[in-house]
């Protein structure tokens, strides 16, 4: 049986660190950055921990679209 590993990726320059997709992640993979900001001035979130399964939980609860979550098989 293949295992599944996910990837997000996050369009940080629409992300307004609104901290919904850190709440929502069950592995705690998502978090804001704390010294770096967008353009617009707020801190966005980034994966920090590569631990990501791929549920989606961050993409569903995200009010701006900026998280788009892929699923890799492993072999």
């Amino acid at each position: 049986m293949s295992k599944i590993k996910g990837a997000i990726v996050v369009d940080e320059a629409r992300c307004k660190g609104c901290n919904l997709c850190v709440v929502a992640c069950p592995t705690h993979t998502l978090a804001l950055t704390t010294n770096e900001v967008n353009h617009k001035g707020y801190p966005f979130c980034r994966d920090v921990a590569g631990a990501c399964i791929g549920c989606a939980s961050c993409a569903i609860v995200c009010p701006d679209a900026c998280i788009t979550v892929y699923k890799k098989k492993l072999d």
